[in-house]
């Protein structure tokens, strides 16, 4: 029977990952930097590989860090950042307040925070500087946001599990809620906000829609906890919540 990789091998792992991932560097790039094959550096990087302290040394110079800094990923402290996950519609906003109201902590929206940063709408930071940069933006705000915190419950924003190395660092840095719905409530509920953009001139949105939902599912459900809000509602998401995050 295999065996569950080692929660500190994964943790370490993912340290390395995602460092190895802010320097740019592909796995055959650190496996010529530091004479680590790259077959073993997968299976570092996937907390399948009990690394040696001296190669760990070699890995995290070639990294521009240290062994001891990417230990400290190893046991982090407890999060009491909460992280709503969910394409627009599914309660983040409506239910991340109240949450936030119960636990007495303060209620974010990353997108809030990275039109804060950018100076301008999402809109315009789209329109102006396009995706990547917008991903650049929101991985940026969402480690300051983390770093500075004392906790809070976080809505973000649909897409952000469609970038890797920044799912990654909130997977990693706060507990995670898929808040699932259907894609009629998806639709019925932003069209009940006021908002028609995504049925204007669009005959097929419902069909867009549910491909999207299908696509970004197997994202969502990496998430620590999945509650079906079409069958709890907002009383019983909440409830549920409150219980499983106590």
């Amino acid at each position: 029977m295999t065996r569950s990789p080692h929660p500190t091998l994964l943790a370490l792992g993912r340290a390395v990952r995602t460092r190895r991932l802010e320097r740019g560097l592909t796995v055959g790039a650190l496996s010529r930097r530091t004479g680590v094959s790259e077959r073993f550096l997968h299976e570092l990087e996937a907390g399948r590989g009990n690394i040696s302290v001296v190669r760990l040394c070699d890995v995290s110079a070639a990294l521009g860090t240290t062994a001891s800094e990417l230990l400290h990923h190893v046991e982090p402290e407890p999060s009491q950042v909460i992280a709503l996950l969910g394409m627009r519609g599914a309660g983040k906003s409506t239910i991340g307040r109240r949450l936030a109201a119960r636990l007495e902590l303060p209620f974010v929206e990353l997108d809030q925070l990275v039109e804060e940063s950018a100076g301008m709408t999402l809109r315009e930071v789209f329109e102006l500087q396009g995706e990547a940069f917008y991903r650049r933006l929101e991985r940026e705000t969402l480690r300051r946001f983390l770093r500075d915190t004392q906790g809070g419950v976080l809505a973000t924003g649909g897409s952000i599990v469609s970038d890797a190395e920044t799912y990654d660092l909130l997977r990693r840095s706060a507990t995670t809620v898929w808040l699932r719905a259907r894609p009629e409530d998806h639709m019925e509920r932003v069209l009940a906000q006021g908002d028609t953009r995504p049925m204007h001139n669009r005959s097929n949105a419902m069909a867009d829609l549910k491909a999207l939902l299908k696509a970004r599912t197997p994202l969502y459900a990496q998430a620590d906890h999945v509650v079906e809000t079409h069958q709890m509602g907002v009383e019983g998401t909440l409830d549920y919540l409150m219980e499983s995050l106590g």
